[in-house]
């Protein structure tokens, strides 16, 4: 089943390929992407919550003399990460309808691509695997950026581009040495992550690996400062694309963490978590200020998307119980509300064609609909009970709280700060003296998509068990080897 959710998307972009019709190439992505979304479905409600390890696996023999296999499953976290992907690749396929008038074939075949190099990144179980989807990711988000990106789409596709590439040659060496040194004392070299996970390494290589694969995984988050890439890469990149970026791909750096960092170098993991612990404060308050000083609003949704991410690192390594659950559940919420967000963000520019605050005022008078679903993804964002976020920024900061006071008080703080941008941007944006001489409201596809994302963020909030019950198992695994 695993594997039918990685090939369904690479027929679907072939079929586009083949297909004369840019119109029909929209369907097309349409329903692969809902197909590929309710495989996941089936795989999230067949799964077994009792049972640990990895569930639904297949296996396939790719290069045996090299131990090298093609082996893919999931377990409550990549299960997790799995729905949110799907679901958010195939919301996005709507999004894009407005907002993509050129080359329409080219952009839903690269967009399917990305899912498959997405989802891979979550389902493999071969660490040669995990790279080459790792890696495979960037070729379609690049060019989704340069090509359909805005005026200053080249420079903030390779900036993106370079960034994550450097970061990723630490992965590649890392996982090397983490083969060469599994099979110098066992004999058998390999790259499969049960096994390299139930290996221990010394102490002095852990510390070596450990930063190895957090530049890599830092970048991708971004963790700060390897946060400078992103802010370029939102504003230029298409509503799709931004939707995709902040919904699926700065997850993929924490998956990292908690697939190789956690239960590969366990004992480095506890000794630099303090250092991890101002990076993610840092993150949270400093990028928290910076956005309530932009201009732009897609800037202050990106800015706003590495503050969030900060309680994710946090909560990761706070070690305990609250705060990994916490970091789990707040990766899934983050990503349907920043892409809500950015989704807003794209309506409003497809109308106005401008992302200035200083030029907005007044919408919620003529798009009441609008204002109100905003609403629901600002008040999600600044953690309002009864959404998804609240859940996830609680447990986040009850771990981080528990690993050391000061870093609880602190990510409270930046609660505070995270309300102030979220709610000034709203306020001017929808309220306000109107500067706006007319605005239409969501469209029907609009309304739907959105509707949709709400609907699971307040789901979620009241009922966060019918996710965080797919994790326990997971966490006490994880954290039992430490």
């Amino acid at each position: 089943m695993v594997s039918a959710i990685l090939i369904v998307p690479l027929i679907g972009a072939l079929l586009i390929a083949l297909c004369r019709s840019e119109e029909r190439a929209k369907w097309i992505a349409l329903l692969t992407t809902g197909l590929v979304f309710i495989l996941s479905l089936y795989v999230l409600f067949t799964f077994d919550i009792n049972k640990g390890g990895f569930q639904f696996v297949d296996y396939g023999s790719w290069l045996p003399s090299f131990s090298i296999r093609y082996r893919v499953g999931v377990d409550g976290l990549s299960l997790i990460m799995l729905l949110m992907t799907t679901l958010i690749t195939f919301v996005s396929v709507p999004s894009a309808w407005k907002y993509i008038n050129r080359r329409r074939k080219l952009f839903y075949s690269l967009l399917l691509l990305l899912e498959t190099a997405m989802v891979g990144v979550f389902v493999s179980l071969d660490a040669l695997l995990f790279y080459i989807f790792w890696e495979a990711m960037l070729i379609p988000m690049s060019l989704i950026i340069g090509i359909w990106g805005g005026e200053r789409r080249i420079y903030s596709a390779l900036k993106f581009f370079i960034y994550t590439f450097a970061g990723s040659i630490f992965l590649l060496v890392g996982l090397i040495v983490l083969a060469v040194v599994y099979g110098s004392v066992t004999g058998n070299y390999t790259f499969d992550i049960e096994k390299l996970s139930q290996f221990h390494y010394p102490l002095e290589l852990q510390k070596w690996l450990f930063w190895a694969f957090f530049i890599a995984f830092a970048v991708k988050v971004p963790v700060f400062p390897f946060h400078t890439w992103l802010p370029d890469a939102h504003v230029e990149a298409p509503t799709p694309g931004s939707v995709i970026l902040a919904g699926v791909l700065l997850k993929m750096g924490t998956y990292g963490f908690l697939r190789f960092s956690l239960p590969l170098f366990p004992d480095a993991y506890k000794l630099y978590a303090p250092y991890i612990f101002v990076l993610g404060v840092v993150a949270i308050i400093y990028t928290a200020l910076v956005a309530l000083v932009q201009e732009d609003v897609k800037k202050i949704v990106a800015y706003s998307s590495v503050s969030h991410m900060g309680f994710v690192m946090i909560g990761l390594f706070a070690l305990n119980v609250q705060g990994i659950e916490g970091a789990i559940f707040q990766m899934l919420n983050h990503g349907l509300v920043s892409a809500a967000l950015f989704f807003i963000v794209g309506a409003i520019y497809e109308r106005l064609h401008t992302r200035s605050i200083l030029k907005m005022g007044g919408i919620s008078d003529f798009a009441p609909k609008l204002a109100f679903l905003a609403m629901v993804f600002t008040m999600a964002s600044v953690g309002l009970p009864g959404t998804s976020s609240f859940i996830g920024e609680f447990l986040t900061i009850l771990g981080g709280y528990k690993a050391a006071h000061w870093v609880g008080v602190l990510m409270a703080l930046g609660v505070i700060f995270g309300a102030a941008y979220m709610l000034y941007m709203y306020r001017n944006v929808f309220f306000l003296e109107p500067k706006v001489l007319s605005f239409s409201d969501l469209d029907l596809r609009e309304l739907l998509t959105l509707s949709l994302i709400a609907l699971l963020v307040v789901w979620w909030g009241f009922n966060p068990e019918f996710i965080l019950k797919f994790v326990h198992n997971y966490t006490a695994t994880l954290l039992g080897g430490v």
